[in-house]
């Protein structure tokens, strides 16, 4: 057993751990594993789960045979998972002294399983770690408070506050109205803490019990682990004070859609400089090669920000959503928004992400399309100034489906990415798309019922 193993067995055995789930990140984004006596998780030093979790639907259905066969081993052999000692969280809604360990998934020979998101971003901090770089992102996470509803056709509605009172009109940055639920985010706050979760501020955004959660900027592999802990603790927290948390894209009908924005900038790991500005403490050419490889590759990589047909019901004009991968400066109308900072700290906010977006993959996307932009040497387009809302050029697909096949035709995203995890990944999303299109929605029967 190695000295981070020991480590972490310390660890268990200083909090009195006596459960562990041991859990990997599947490419929805959903947390599948095991959960261990701490014995048994000491003495095996990690699971083994079969490989086919990883091409597993939102809906639990698996992809076309004939794609399972050819990215999997006929045998449906098990993928060997080792934990990851950076990766150690407790569980504090838990009855008993419980942790939740982040797992690695490889293969027999220890290659890397390609499948797996954690080791999608692994492979694209390499390429910066690779070139003496290293990034430092700060994601922002967009949710929605809602009833609790056991009916999926009904739609949903704002929850009770502690005035008795659903809320109603919006309430951007309200205090009065982030306090509605002050003693549900103090479990929140108390969880996070014991979970050394990197919060920052709490917002009351647009929407009608819509907030944001902000995260310290950081080491992107280790933010990317808090987000998927975050969901589960937001979800844990709500289910305690009998209301439901929700980070779909778009939940309620005429509210805004939720983002996961991703603020990423890039230091000299030699100097511990940013790379984004010169020495006078103007722009670099390298900041602005990254824009232009954001604004080139964001439209072949769109499933990994907008994973659901969902998804693209946030991209409306005038929702306070990117419809283009237009940037500029202290402008929110444009998917890439240069905040005002000074020269350490310029960075670049992706505000394409939606908050259903796989955290892993969505980081990764986006370093990856800055990454080949500063490799490549690609110029942006000019800066918008104003309104930005028009789709303009730069079109980004406007379909999950149109989205798919854009990513699947992109040679240049499968040399960074490979072919395995793209014919995994579309396939997973085709096959859920297949399953959404079999439902008949209540505007088809509203409208067309006696109408056609």
């Amino acid at each position: 057993m190695s000295n981070n193993l020991d480590q972490l067995t310390d660890w268990l055995k200083d909090h009195k751990i006596t459960e562990v789930e041991c859990m990997i990140g599947d490419l929805t984004g959903i947390t599948r594993g095991k959960i261990s006596p701490t014995n048994k998780f000491i003495a095996e030093k990690g699971m083994r789960l079969p490989e086919s979790v990883l091409l597993q639907t939102v809906t639990g259905d698996y992809v076309e045979d004939d794609i399972y066969y050819e990215l999997l081993d006929p045998a449906d052999i098990d993928m060997i998972c080792r934990p990851d000692e950076n990766a150690v969280f407790l569980v504090p809604w838990a009855i008993e002294p419980t942790a939740q360990v982040i797992h690695d998934a490889y293969d027999k020979q220890g290659n890397p399983i390609e499948l797996s998101p954690r080791n999608v971003l692994k492979k694209v901090l390499k390429l910066y770690a690779d070139k003496g770089w290293q990034p430092i992102v700060a994601p922002e996470m967009e949710f929605y408070l809602t009833k609790r509803s056991d009916d999926p056709d009904f739609p949903l509605q704002p929850p009770i506050g502690r005035s008795g009172r659903p809320e109603t009109g919006r309430q951007s940055f309200s205090i009065e109205a982030a306090n509605e639920f002050d003693p549900l985010f103090e479990d929140v706050y108390d969880w996070c803490e014991l979970q050394e979760l990197d919060l920052d501020t709490l917002i009351h955004e647009d929407g009608t019990a819509q907030m944001e959660i902000n995260f310290r900027h950081g080491d992107a592999l280790s933010l990317a682990d808090q987000i998927l802990v975050f969901k589960r603790t937001m979800r844990e927290a709500a289910l305690k004070h009998d209301v439901a948390a929700t980070f779909m894209a778009k939940p309620m009908t005429g509210e805004p859609g939720s983002a996961m924005h991703l603020h990423q900038s890039i230091i000299d790991k030699e100097t511990g400089k940013n790379v984004f500005s010169n020495d006078d403490g103007t722009m670099s050419d390298l900041f602005l090669h990254h824009i232009g490889g954001l604004q080139k590759f964001i439209p072949e990589l769109l499933p990994l920000f907008a994973p659901n047909v969902n998804s693209f019901r946030r991209f409306l004009p005038d929702t306070s959503a990117p419809v283009n991968v237009e940037w500029g400066e202290e402008n929110r109308t444009v998917g890439l928004r240069v905040p005002d900072a000074g020269p350490q700290n310029r960075r670049v906010e992706n505000r394409l992400p939606g908050a259903d977006a796989n955290p892993y993959l969505a980081i990764a996307a986006s370093l990856l399309c800055g990454f080949i932009g500063m490799v490549e040497g690609i110029n942006p387009s000019a800066p918008v100034v104003g309104r930005g809302y028009e789709r303009r050029n730069l079109r980004l697909p406007l379909t999950i489906e149109d989205a798919l096949e854009r990513m699947e035709n992109s040679t240049t995203i499968e040399k960074y990415l490979g072919k395995k995890f793209i014919t995994g990944y579309v396939a997973v999303k085709r096959a859920e798309h297949e399953n959404f299109k079999r439902v008949i929605s209540s505007w088809e029967r509203e409208f067309l019922l006696f109408a056609v």
